[in-house]
């Protein structure tokens, strides 16, 4: 298989897993609970349980939030709302709400790019 078939199975798998879904079909639930992950889908049977994304998933969440604070402090201050207060009452429940909200569509994707390349943790056993 070539890089570039590779890529074309990859994206629909990455977006079927940040739909919270199963990378193979689509159908069944990726997670149980809010970010437990399943050992295996239910519609189709494939098996989810090697896909363990780690520490990668703190490493995703993180670089979005840095980019969405850093644009929100950038039209506070260029609008002219650069007031400490206003950091505090905007900043910090966005800072806390938002990577709760990004977590399982985040790992959900993970898990999907992780399927389609064929990426598991057991590979280094």
């Amino acid at each position: 298989m070539s890089i570039g078939e590779n890529t074309k199975k990859a994206w629909p798998a990455i977006w079927r897993g940040m739909k919270c879904r199963c990378p193979r079909c689509g159908k069944g639930w990726l997670f149980h609970h809010y970010s437990e992950q399943v050992d295996q889908c239910s519609s189709c049977g494939e098996p989810l349980a090697d896909y363990k994304v780690g520490l990668f998933l703190p490493l995703i969440v993180i670089t979005v939030m840095i980019h969405i604070l850093a644009f929100v402090m950038l039209e506070m201050e260029l609008n002219g709302h650069g007031n400490p207060l206003v950091y505090l009452y905007v900043l910090v429940p966005l800072s806390a709400i938002v990577p709760l909200a990004i977590l399982p569509s985040s790992k959900g994707a993970i898990i999907g790019l992780m399927w389609s390349m064929g990426w598991s943790d057991e590979q280094d056993r």
